[in-house]
């Protein structure tokens, strides 16, 4: 099945407001590692969701906007897992949504 750009980010965007949702407590005391995934995979979406030029769609879904989760200890479990699911989510919202097409 080939969806479109637009079809795409409609299927993406309440994913990435659930994950938000679920992660927004998380805090660097959090033991639970697949928080730490989750929340690293959203902030990867929504990196490459802004690259990508859907930053309208993104500023329209996301109220409030969330705030990027401080990255000081990349070296401890749940550095390793934000940075993990950082990265997934980012390399796997690229593969399946296309670029932002000028409108025209």
């Amino acid at each position: 099945m080939n969806l479109s750009g637009d079809q795409v980010l409609k299927r993406l965007l309440p994913l990435l407001r659930d994950l938000y949702a679920e992660t927004a407590g998380l805090s660097a005391d959090e033991a639970e590692l697949q928080a730490w995934y989750n929340r690293g995979y959203a902030d990867g979406m929504l990196s490459a969701m802004r690259r990508l030029g859907h930053e309208q769609a993104l500023q329209d879904a996301l109220q409030p906007f969330p705030q990027p989760v401080s990255q000081e200890s990349p070296f401890l479990p749940w550095g390793k897992a934000y940075r993990h699911g950082y990265e997934t989510g980012e390399q796997e919202t690229s593969e399946v949504l296309p670029p932002r097409q000028p409108e025209g």
